[in-house]
């Protein structure tokens, strides 16, 4: 069905027709289906502006389906419609698009919502939500926006100041699926390496499907996940040879401390303003994490020392790697030190999630702590550290923490479980398990 098709049915209360909700249709169909858990319990009545974004094809627009069926369920034909901006040209379209949905609201439906998909397609959108709100043309409509990119997020979603209603938190992340979930539909498919085909799929519903139903990521979620990636630096006017490079470079050098000079050297670019351009863009993305240094004694990042870069989407980082990683066996015939480079990632995307779905500021900038010999690999808080090791460790590896630290835990991530004074080992399962951090 086209979108004036499904608007006339939903206007009309035709919900049984064949095509009005294809990804949940399609969904149906699935062996194995995952709740999603981005931090929005569920949509407010009251009026005002939702920004969703989050990588293509992790299923914002089946959840977008869904929160779009139970709001004409439960207040009737005429009280929501749906809007694909990947269908329309530009921010005029768009404003036309919804004056004539406008009239179809049914005058006495106790809610009034708008469903708008991929709506960062269109560009400079914002100017046509502002015309709309500014004129009092929304002023009784929740209108829902989901995007792929989280540019509007950190930089554009200030061209709508005083313009969100009342609402209590009106942007999202849409995070990969947490491994608690991951576990519960498909764990029992990998055993005691669940934790491992998790880092796989990234938390990605349809590459999960993949590995739990044929044990390995296809080709073509591989290439899906390219194509957007590319597709977007394309948009941007940056080359594509070059993102190929800063991938390289940042895949190979693994946890280490990189600066934005080095980067550019390492993938053969002008200068750091450019790598700083590449960088941006796959933050944009919500592909790529910075972990800047932190001084404990100010309890800020130190911006002039080396950053290290992390991946906070596996899939991606996945399907750029060199590697080829597509099974379980393959993650394990890794050198060590290599599997120690995704393990450390593992726990980056894990920290990132989490902040996101809190709605911290900006959850793709991690923290590391160094000083002399010693060094940590990520401050989730003042108050808690971790560190990712893939090999044997202890408490005596870390005697001088509790000095170093004197109000903090430290959790040493990898294959043993451990307590001592303020130090504990969790294995991976546990770590990315457990709710309370």
């Amino acid at each position: 069905m086209n979108v004036q098709e499904v608007n006339a049915a939903l206007r009309t209360g035709h919900f049984d027709v064949p095509g009005l909700f294809p990804h949940l249709e399609a969904l149906r169909e699935r062996p194995f289906v995952f709740r999603p858990d981005f931090g929005l319990e569920g949509l407010p009545d009251e009026p005002g502006v939702l920004l969703i974004r989050g990588p293509r094809q992790y299923g914002k627009s089946t959840w977008l389906e869904a929160e779009l069926r139970a709001t004409v369920a439960r207040a009737g034909p005429g009280s929501a419609f749906y809007l694909n901006g990947d269908q329309i040209r530009d921010v005029d379209g768009l404003t036309a698009a919804i004056r004539g949905l406008l009239p179809w609201y049914r005058p006495d439906a106790p809610v009034r919502r708008l469903f708008l998909d991929e709506i960062t397609a269109i560009p400079d959108w914002e100017r046509g939500l502002k015309q709309l709100l500014d004129a009092g043309e929304l002023r009784q409509v929740l209108v829902v926006t989901t995007g792929s990119r989280a540019t509007d997020l950190r930089r554009g979603a200030e061209r709508l100041p005083g313009r969100k209603g009342n609402l209590s938190r009106t942007t999202y992340l849409f995070t990969p699926l947490p491994f608690a979930e991951f576990e519960r539909v498909c764990g029992a498919c990998f055993g005691g390496d669940a934790w491992v085909a998790y880092l796989l799929s990234g938390g990605c519903p349809i590459a999960a499907v993949e590995l739990a139903e044929h044990g390995r990521l296809p080709e073509h979620v591989i290439e899906m996940v390219r194509d957007w990636v590319l597709g977007e630096c394309a948009a941007s006017g940056r080359h594509r040879s070059s993102l190929l490079a800063v991938w390289d470079a940042i895949l190979a050098r693994g946890g280490a401390p990189l600066g934005q000079n080095q980067l550019a050297r390492a993938a053969g670019l002008a200068n750091n303003t450019v790598a700083a351009g590449y960088v941006e863009l796959l933050a944009d993305l919500l592909c790529l994490g910075t972990v800047g240094a932190w001084d404990e004694s100010r309890r800020v990042v130190v911006r002039r020392r080396p950053a290290k870069f992390a991946p906070i989407n596996l899939l991606a980082a996945v399907a750029f790697d060199r590697d080829r990683l597509r099974t379980v066996a393959d993650f394990h015939a890794l050198p060590p030190e290599v599997q120690g480079r995704w393990l450390e990632w593992l726990v980056a995307q894990e920290i990132w999630r989490r902040a996101a779905r809190r709605g911290d500021e900006v959850p793709e900038e991690l923290r590391y702590w160094a000083a002399g010999r010693h060094e940590i690999d990520y401050v989730v808080r003042d108050d808690l550290l971790v560190e990712v090791k893939r090999g044997r460790s202890g408490v005596l590896d870390f005697g001088w923490f509790p000095r170093t630290f004197p109000k903090a835990e430290l959790w040493i991530a990898g294959r043993e479980r451990f307590a001592a004074e303020r130090m504990r080992g969790r294995p991976f399962e546990d770590l990315l398990r457990d709710p309370a951090w």
